[in-house]
């Protein structure tokens, strides 16, 4: 599943191909969304955000009618793809929504989770509702994040599987958790309760850290001085992208020692046992 970055990256595809434009027809799979098409039509789309992994599609308000946002979320399987109005991608995947403008049309497939909502009410929609802080696309604080480690739903977990937990931080997916704890140096054993001053701040500074970067970097999670060095010395993309996430025995940047792979929450995680030390 693509994470935070991944998904706002996807957002900015959008916004270039119909953002500020109007759309020449809306497209809906769902029945009960198909008397919207056309209240949609010639409608402009005032902007695309993301909101941890949904996208939000803003269209603007007409004299007989207020604003609405079409949310959706990708899920497992959801895919938004860019192309000319009139031609369609070759795909055996499922249209689901789609805005044809002028020049570009921006088609989403495969996506089960479509709802069309006031842009007042998205508070009510379930998924939102839950999030956490977003760094990615809130101004997100130091303190703020503080806040939300010394939070008693929270404070007692491991950080290992907690950080998957769109409700303690959005955005944040299976790749980034390891590099994020990489990052600050904590094992993913973790709680916050169990770290001191100089620990949770330095998870902090990690977590808005990594997210930018990985945005910044189109999915690149290594410093960009180092990835921009092993590319120099023939590393390929997959190979110089992450500082531990899929480097299971490679060696460590840092330290040199072997890195390790382990399960938490059921997904695979990557650590070093050096520089982060060994779970219980």
């Amino acid at each position: 599943m693509p994470e935070g970055p991944e998904i706002r990256r996807m957002v900015d595809d959008i916004h270039k191909a119909v953002g500020g434009k109007a759309a020449q027809s809306v497209f809906f799979a769902f029945e009960h969304l198909k008397p919207f098409e056309r209240a949609l039509q010639g409608r402009r789309v005032e902007r695309v955000e993301a909101r941890s992994k949904a996208v939000l599609v803003f269209f603007e308000a007409t004299d007989e009618d207020g604003p609405w946002c079409v949310y959706s979320h990708n899920q497992l399987y959801g895919k938004w793809r860019m192309g000319k109005p009139d031609r369609e991608p070759s795909t055996n995947r499922q249209l689901r929504f789609a805005i044809i403008g002028p020049k570009k049309a921006a088609r989403l497939y495969s996506a089960s989770d479509i709802q069309l909502v006031r842009p007042d009410e998205l508070s009510e929609v379930p998924y939102l509702s839950r999030l956490g802080p977003d760094p990615l696309n809130q101004d997100v604080s130091v303190d703020q994040l503080l806040a939300v480690f010394d939070d008693k739903r929270f404070r007692g977990r491991n950080l290992g599987g907690l950080l998957l937990d769109q409700a303690f931080v959005a955005g944040i997916g299976n790749y980034l958790r390891s590099e994020i704890l990489f990052e600050a140096g904590i094992s993913p054993r973790a709680r916050p309760r169990d770290l001191d001053a100089d620990q949770q701040s330095r998870l902090a500074e990690a977590i808005l850290t990594l997210v930018q970067r990985t945005y910044r970097l189109k999915g690149i999670t290594n410093p960009p001085d180092r990835a921009e060095r092993l590319k120099q010395e023939g590393w390929t993309f997959g190979q110089r992208r992450h500082m531990v996430f899929n480097r299971d025995g490679e060696r460590c940047h840092d330290c040199a020692s072997p890195l390790v792979k382990t399960m938490m929450a059921s997904r695979r995680l990557y650590y070093c046992p050096e520089c982060q030390g060994v779970p219980d």
